[in-house]
Parts: C-alpha cells; structure tokens; sequence
C-alpha cells in the first residue's frame, strides 16, 4: 500500500461514533448547511418504508432536524414501493418525472444523477432502498465528516457484508472485480473498505461536476472521478457497522462485473472501447443455451452542464 495511502486510512477513516448527533446539529446550525437524502428504490416495497421511518424517526424530529429532505426516486416499481414510503413520510418522484424533456435510461446511475434535479440540499446522501435491520447511523454517519469538515468533499460508507450467515463473504463483485481494478490502476483509492456500496454522501457541488455511469458502474465512477476532481484528502470513509441487503444471484453479479469493467475501462482510456456485451450461459433441457447482454454504454454529462439545472439554481 502507498505511504499515501496509509496515511489517508489514518486521518480520513472513522467510526460513526466520532461524531455524536449533537455535534453534528452544532456544526448544521453554525454552518446553514442544508441535507438531503436520496433513496434510488426499484421494487423495495419489504424495506423502503422501514428504512424512511427510522431517518424521518430518528433525524427528521423537532429535537434532531439533521436531514432536511427525504426523497425516493421511484425508478419504475411494480410494488407498491411508492405507496409505502410515501406513508412512512418520505417525498416521493418518478424517475420520468425529472427532466421529462430526456428519455430515461435504464439502471441505478440515471436515477442517482437525476435526483439531483429533485432535491436541493447542499449535501446529498445516497442509501439503498434493500438494507434490512436499517440503522440512522448509515446517514448520520457518512453525513458527519461533511457537516464538521470543511476539507472533505465525499464519504463512503464501511461495514461488514454477511452473506447470509457467513460473515464477510458479501462484496463478491467488490473483491473479485472491483477492489483489483483499483489497486492495479487507482492505487490511491485502495484504502477504501467498500468502493462498490450504495451508501455515500458528497457536496452537491462536487455531484453535479461529475458524469454518471447510468447503471451498475456508477459507484466506481463517482469514486475515480472524485479523486481526479478533488483529490484523496478529500475523500473519506466511515464504519457504520454492518449492512444487510438481499443479494443478487451468480449471473446477476457476472453483469454487474463487466458493467464495472467496462467503466474503469473508459477511465483508463477514452478511446477504443472492447466489445459492450456479455454471454453468459444457462442450462436447460437442451443443455447449456448463450444469453447475451448488453452492458452499459451510457453515462450521463456533469449536471452542472444541463439547462433546466442551471435555470433552477439561477433563480
């Protein structure tokens, strides 16, 4: 590991618990920061509502006002997703709703980066919609260092990932895909704990200068692209304990890889691009059968860099 790097894991990886809620409310108030939180949801009805009521519960009272805004961007459920955050008190958008003048992509990035669109918080916190036995310390946590910290620009979340009861054996595609990717061509990135995980929270202003993967690269793109625009000591991660999610079966996990090797491909060089498809193989009566897919070619421009959001923030 780079002395750098070691460096940065000693100055710029916490715990939740360095930060207790009500310093995080001193430095909210001194500083007229504003917080929003995302929740990209498709087909979470089982946890979305959970996981609204606890942030609305815990850091959305009177006594606790940290988070400003609670928004799930609804990318298409066909559960009844929607209804149930929206009783549980979060403000809920469809994907189309925003930017309705350009047709939506499929995949998790397009939705992250039209919610910029949809919220107006100085500091935007991403969490997945799946996360079973939700703690606010997933918010509170990765929220802190920006409200305390002039200095940082981004925070990812760490934690353990249990596959079902085997502990540590969640993150398949991170270890075998992501984490060499960046140990081999981003050294100064190999310090994080969880490069691939849903929970981060950055400065709109750095957000809305980056482009988005519109699928499943979009959190090693934020991540690359974070460093080459603000730097590592901006950059920073904090334990917030352990994260539980429903998993995604072998072929599902094999697509994701290869939208994330297609990803870091671009990063690395912006030229020739290999073949955009995958072929995985499945058994049927007739033996093994070829499936092909397409891997996510799209990403999306800089934010900053669309008309109706340099209107919104003009006005």
């Amino acid at each position: 590991m780079l002395e750098e790097v070691e460096r940065w894991l000693a100055e710029r990886s916490w715990s939740a618990a360095d930060r207790p809620l009500d310093m995080l409310l001193a430095a909210k108030r001194a500083s007229g920061t504003t917080v929003s939180v995302v929740l990209p949801a498709l087909n979470e009805e089982p946890t979305v509502g959970t996981i609204v009521a606890t942030i609305r519960r815990e850091l959305m009272s009177d006594a606790v006002p940290l988070v400003d805004e609670l928004v799930v961007i609804d990318s298409g459920s066909t559960d009844r997703t929607a209804e149930v955050a929206a009783a549980a008190g979060a403000r809920v958008v469809h994907r189309d709703e925003v930017l309705p003048s350009l047709p939506a992509l499929p995949g998790k990035g397009e939705v992250l980066w039209r919610s910029l669109l949809a919220t107006t918080g100085d500091i935007v916190c991403f969490v997945d919609a799946d996360l079973r036995e939700f703690s606010a310390d997933f918010v509170s946590g990765i929220v802190g260092p920006l409200l305390t910290d002039p200095g940082v620009h981004f925070v990812k979340a760490m934690y353990d990932r249990p596959l079902g009861e085997a502990v540590g054996q969640g993150g398949r595609v991170t270890e075998l895909v992501a984490r060499p990717l960046l140990n081999l061509h981003w050294p100064q990135l190999a310090g994080f704990v969880q490069p691939l995980g849903g929970e981060y929270a950055a400065r709109r202003s750095l957000l809305e200068q980056l482009p988005f993967p519109v699928g499943y690269g979009v959190e090693l793109g934020l991540l690359v692209d974070a460093l080459h625009t603000v730097g590592l000591g901006a950059l920073a991660q904090v334990d917030v304990g352990v994260r539980k999610h429903r998993h995604q079966d072998g072929r599902a996990l094999g697509r994701m890889a290869a939208a994330i090797y297609r990803t870091a491909q671009l990063r690395l060089a912006r030229g020739h691009l290999v073949r955009p498809a995958l072929t995985q193989f499945e058994r049927t009566s007739e033996g093994f059968v070829p499936r092909t897919y397409a891997v996510d070619t799209e990403e999306r421009p800089p934010m900053a860099g669309i008309p109706e959001y340099a209107q919104r923030h003009a006005a």
